[in-house]
């Protein structure tokens, strides 16, 4: 046996590590929408069934996670670095945990009338997650730089537009609220959404360290 035969024995084909970190990438975007639907929803019934729907989706992300790291220890060699799978599945899993942690903490506190800024912000939770399913479905063919470098540029424009979303809003809830609770209940929740944002913006800095290495 050549020792080129020898060394792609070795070389996943990856047939392990993309195809996981794509379905992390789907799960994101079917969470956000369905965060996205429970904001814009009356129903507090048909909330309460799509915040279960959303805890479902969590696990499942947990459980792409898992795979990853069970594929880590398992493979002689990865695609890229084995820190930066790991920075990677981390950050998505977060960003899955905290579209959850939003839509629970809307059940939790009863938050019946969700605030247009909350609107807005869910709204740029899905274009988030968009972009970042984008770039991680990329990572395929690292020939496509651009259209990695491009997605991450998104999402940080994405992210600076929740921040200024949330720091108008708490500003205006301290200004003009006068129920101390409802302004703790409104607060938590938009700090849950735009953390999400946040972790995007966490994605987009990981796979910008993959490229930085990889190109």
């Amino acid at each position: 046996m050549s020792l080129n035969s020898i060394f792609q024995y070795f070389v996943p084909k990856d047939k392990k590590f993309f195809p996981l970190f794509e379905q992390a990438g789907s799960n994101l975007i079917e969470m956000a929408k369905l965060l996205q639907e429970t904001v814009y929803s009356t129903d507090l019934a048909k909330r309460a069934d799509l915040n279960k729907k959303l805890e479902d989706l969590e696990h499942r992300g947990d459980n792409i996670t898992h795979q990853i790291h069970l594929e880590l220890g398992k493979n002689f060699i990865t695609p890229f670095d084995r820190e930066d799978i790991h920075a990677l599945a981390s950050s998505l899993d977060d960003v899955a945990d905290f579209i959850h942690g939003a839509s629970n903490r809307m059940e939790l506190y009863k938050v019946h009338t969700p605030s247009q800024a909350m609107k807005e912000i869910t709204d740029l939770i899905v274009e988030a997650t968009e972009h970042v399913a984008t770039a991680v479905n990329e990572l395929r063919d690292l020939k496509n730089i651009r259209n990695i470098t491009d997605s991450c540029v998104r999402i940080n424009s994405v992210e600076n537009k929740a921040d200024y979303i949330f720091d108008k809003a708490v500003g205006e809830l301290f200004e003009f609220e006068k129920d101390a609770i409802t302004l703790i209940k409104t607060k938590e929740v938009l700090s849950a959404m735009e953390d999400a944002t946040d972790k995007c913006e966490d994605v987009a800095n990981v796979l910008e360290s993959i490229l930085v290495k990889n190109a």
